[in-house]
């Protein structure tokens, strides 16, 4: 393996640093909008029973949110090895640039799904059946883009099947709650239905950051998609599937927030204007930062489940 600058044979250290870009270790923010809705799941579905998560769950869908995602990012330079160094903002990704080979990438996604199976030895079985559908969306998300201006849509059911496996795990610990054991019930539908309207608009964001570029070179998107069907009306499209999601968050919560529901609406409300006051300007740098402070905005939903939650719990 050469420098892709100096021509000379690159470092282990030089090696094991494109590796960790390979999977994003320099870029948390993708670890943390897969994260956090796990958790919404867990401390959701555990509070239909009254209780809280149990720290096992909580460490081993952590661990699987950390894996499944570097696994993707892998996966996904494999797939657009050909087309980042075509992109202003992804070619400087070790493989576009040459510092990693093809075949790393493949074995990476491998080994991190196979780690990321490890962690199914200690969950019910029938989780183990729900995370065969992940890893398959996993797999075939990066290809999408090619073939369907939705592969938004892709991302956030395959990242968003934790939400689902989430539901199974605690209901099949639990014992079931009138959907039968290991199902995962209306509130863990309507929990997975919100996932993908927040992840769907906040990867559009994303999306907006390379739409000129994705155009020229035939690559297909849902922010190409939203300027073509809605025209100068894309970035309200954005907002309203943002709205939905806030919406069905507070009606998962209002029996839990109660006469408090429109007190921690307004942080949500605050923030979601911040969000559309960047997009609206459609400039790379404003979109990439709406993209980027959805990790606030998952992290502020996570304390607010996990606070709800543990209130109910000791019955305050």
């Amino acid at each position: 393996m050469k420098n892709h600058l100096t021509h000379t044979p690159m470092t282990a250290k030089e090696k094991l640093i494109a590796w960790c870009e390979l999977i994003r270790l320099d870029k948390p923010v993708g670890t943390e909008l897969l994260l956090y809705p796990t958790l919404w799941a867990l401390f959701l579905a555990s509070g239909q029973y009254g209780k809280l998560p149990s720290l096992k769950l909580v460490v081993i869908f952590s661990l699987g949110a950390f894996l499944m995602r570097s696994a993707g990012c892998a996966i996904n330079d494999f797939a657009d090895r050909k087309v980042d160094g075509k992109v202003k903002r992804t070619k400087g990704r070790p493989l576009a640039d040459g510092r990693l080979k093809a075949k790393t990438a493949v074995f990476t996604f491998v080994g991190l799904a196979l780690l990321s199976a490890c962690l199914l030895l200690f969950l019910p079985i029938q989780v183990f059946y729900w995370s065969l559908i992940a890893v398959i969306l996993a797999f075939i998300y990066p290809f999408m883009k090619r073939y369907t201006h939705l592969p938004q849509v892709v991302l956030a059911a395959a990242f968003g099947w934790a939400v689902p496996m989430a539901f199974v795990a605690v209901n099949s610990q639990m014992g079931g709650i009138n959907t039968g054991i290991g199902e995962v019930g209306i509130t863990g539908w309507l929990t997975f239905i919100a996932y993908i309207c927040w992840t769907v608009a906040y990867d559009t964001q994303y999306a907006m950051c390379d739409k000129d570029d994705d155009i020229k070179i035939g690559v297909k998107s849902t922010a190409i998609l939203f300027e073509t069907w809605f025209g100068k009306n894309d970035v309200h499209f954005i907002m309203a599937l943002q709205g939905l999601f806030l919406a069905i968050m507070m009606f998962l919560l209002h029996d839990l927030l109660n006469l408090y529901l429109v007190i921690c609406l307004l942080p949500f409300i605050l923030m979601m204007n911040y969000q559309y006051r960047l997009i609206k300007t459609r400039e790379r740098l404003n979109c990439f930062k709406a993209f980027r402070h959805n990790a606030i905005v998952g992290r502020v939903m996570f304390v607010l489940i996990a606070l709800s939650c543990a209130w109910q719990f000791w019955g305050a």
